[in-house]
């Protein structure tokens, strides 16, 4: 007798099904991944801001500067944009603010190294004391 190799239509489908379940699993998984890594750049960044704003405040005394970038070189990310705010000689907040792939996301830092998650998908909307940077966590 002859038998026919192949695939029959239920089994495709049930391949199909599958990968269907594994994907809808894997795949926002893998988006809270990048955006906690993408977070992690940004924290990162702000911490880096910071020691170069008490390094602009050793060599001149201020915080303040002309502009909005506080006397230092602001990193340059697609997925956050950075601002610096130097209301006076003695304080400044530099803030991150999430992009079109980090929307909903805002982290500052100031000069008393109080760090701050003033917006963020997934914490409480008001501001919190810490930066979160994974999702359920807490200060």
């Amino acid at each position: 007798m002859n038998s026919i190799r192949g695939i029959t239509l239920i089994e495709l489908m049930i391949v199909v099904a599958v990968i269907s379940i594994l994907s809808a699993i894997a795949y926002p998984s893998y988006r809270e991944y990048v955006q906690r890594s993408r977070i992690t750049e940004a924290t990162s960044n702000l911490a880096d801001m910071r020691i170069r704003q008490e390094r602009f405040f050793q060599d001149n005394r201020t915080y303040a500067s002309a502009g909005t970038t506080c006397g230092a070189t602001l990193p340059a990310n697609d997925s956050f944009t950075y601002s610096c705010n130097a209301p006076d000689a003695n304080s400044y907040t530099v803030t991150a603010t999430g992009g079109v792939t980090m929307s909903g996301f805002t982290f500052n830092i100031n000069q008393d190294n109080r760090r701050q998650t003033t917006a963020s998908s997934w914490a409480a909307s008001t501001p919190l004391d810490c930066w979160i940077t994974k999702r359920g966590e807490s200060c």
